[in-house]
């Protein structure tokens, strides 16, 4: 497949350096030359230095006979343009843009990106799929990371195994005989920095941080198991009152749980715009760094602290002032992958990398044939794969264990008939099973090709 990706910035790198991988034909192109010369050194692309949206520099891109164009610069407007040229002029059938201004995005342009007016084929949203995540870290608040598959009936749980967890020192095929009941498998293990899927007979050990795959209903079960006991959350202050903020308080303040929602925001314009969108949550002008702002969001009595600003630092700051004050639970927006090592020692419990977000989102709608849903983990060292199985599929009417899978997959949840299946070596996979895999990012271009997703795209 031939890929024009416009925009050099962290996202565009890392759609770039994904399809690369995967044998692609990948042009990049930013109107920066050092960020283009840098892909071109680094990654297996080429490159073209220029404004994205120009009908010449898209030309020397080979739009000609492009089959998918990803618009992921800076600009909205660049974005926008870049697909309405790709279209018009050079007919290219599939197109992506990322868009971050909420007023593109609202009811009233419900019909802008229709065909016949911006011909845009999937909208990409960074800061709804960051609120997405940060309610998703809200409604697991012992996990430090979280994501839905399979309509929300199976979910990823990241935990860090502390020294009162119960099931240290087990064995995983053990684990499997003590809770036979329990639909959740241990997919991946992260040891001392390194990323890996598990054997059954490897251990579990304190400082570890697991991945599991568990069935919805099973999820408050296996935190106990893992030594993580579930917390009510009913009191939430958020840090930062921009799109990300505001997205996370309306849906807290509209949910089931009716939750107590406090809002930081240190610009006076945007505390007021908050203020005036939300019904019920008290929003405090002041900078969230303040001790007496977090002393008057009563912090020490709030369950979790939302930093989701626009500078790191600050929101690793406001998190550790928080856990200081008593918050039992903080979670961090950050954009920089090199700053996340830092939450472990600075205890903060769960951390959320807009890149990896936005990058999920948008392999989701590029991969070839059946994949439904792709979630990248950590910097981009392993996916976890949704994926419905083809008739042509090699994998079809095989168990699993005579399924020649390399050694860092794992097959975590399996739906037959509508009905989840907890995966074994005797299961069979079957033509229209939708099976949802942990894959390290090596072994990926081995998972399609099983999959049979380079079957016909479009």
């Amino acid at each position: 497949m031939k890929v024009i990706v416009c925009g050099a910035g962290q996202v565009g790198w890392q759609i770039a350096r994904h399809l690369a991988g995967e044998k692609n034909d990948v042009t990049l192109v930013d109107s920066n030359p050092e960020l283009v010369a840098r892909a071109v050194d680094s990654l297996d692309v080429q490159g073209v230095a220029g404004f994205a949206s120009y009908p010449d520099v898209l030309e020397r891109a080979g739009a000609r006979d492009a089959d998918m164009i990803i618009a992921a610069t800076y600009s909205d407007e660049v974005n926008m343009v870049t697909c309405q040229v790709a279209h018009s002029v050079f007919g290219i059938t599939r197109k992506i843009a990322r868009i971050r201004a909420q007023n593109y995005l609202g009811a009233a342009t419900a019909d802008l990106y229709r065909r016949e007016h911006m011909p845009i084929d999937v909208v990409i949203s960074p800061e709804r799929e960051v609120a997405a995540a940060a309610l998703e870290r809200l409604a697991a608040p012992t996990a430090f990371e979280t994501a839905s598959f399979i309509g929300g009936r199976v979910e990823l749980l990241g935990i860090a195994l502390e020294a009162d967890c119960p099931v240290l020192n087990t064995p995983l095929r053990q684990l499997t005989d003590l809770f036979s009941t329990l639909r959740a498998i241990v997919v991946g293990i992260r040891r001392e920095g390194r990323l890996f899927a598990p054997e059954p007979g490897d251990q579990l050990f304190e400082a570890d941080q697991v991945y599991l795959l568990a069935d919805i209903g099973d999820v408050g079960r296996t935190l106990e198991i893992f030594g993580k006991a579930a917390r009510k959350q009913e009191r939430v202050v958020i840090v930062g009152g921009g799109n990300v903020g505001l997205a996370v308080a309306r849906a807290l303040e509209s949910g089931r749980d009716r939750m107590r929602v406090k809002v930081i925001e240190r610009n006076r314009r945007k505390a007021e715009a908050a203020a005036d969108a939300l019904e019920r949550t008290i929003v405090l002008n002041g900078d969230g760094m303040d001790a007496e702002i977090l002393a008057e969001a009563n912090v020490a009595r709030a369950d979790a602290i939302l930093a989701v600003t626009d500078d790191d630092k600050t929101n690793l700051l406001v998190s550790v002032r928080a856990k200081a004050a008593g918050c039992p639970m903080a979670i961090a927006l950050i954009n920089d992958p090199s700053l996340a090592s830092l939450t472990v020692p600075l205890g903060i419990d769960a951390y959320i990398n807009p890149r990896a977000t936005t990058v999920s989102s948008i392999l989701r709608h590029i991969r070839h044939g059946r994949v439904r849903a792709i979630y990248s983990i950590g910097d981009a060292e392993a996916e976890v794969i949704e994926a419905q199985v083809l008739s042509t599929s090699p994998i079809a009417g095989q168990m699993i264990r005579d399924i020649d899978f390399p050694e860092g997959v794992l097959v975590g949840a399996v739906l037959q008939d509508d009905r989840l299946v907890k995966p074994t070596g005797a299961t069979r996979i079957r033509e229209g099973d939708v099976i949802v895999m942990f894959a390290l990012a090596p072994d990926v271009p081995e998972v399609e090709r099983l999959l049979q997703v380079a079957v016909d795209f479009f």
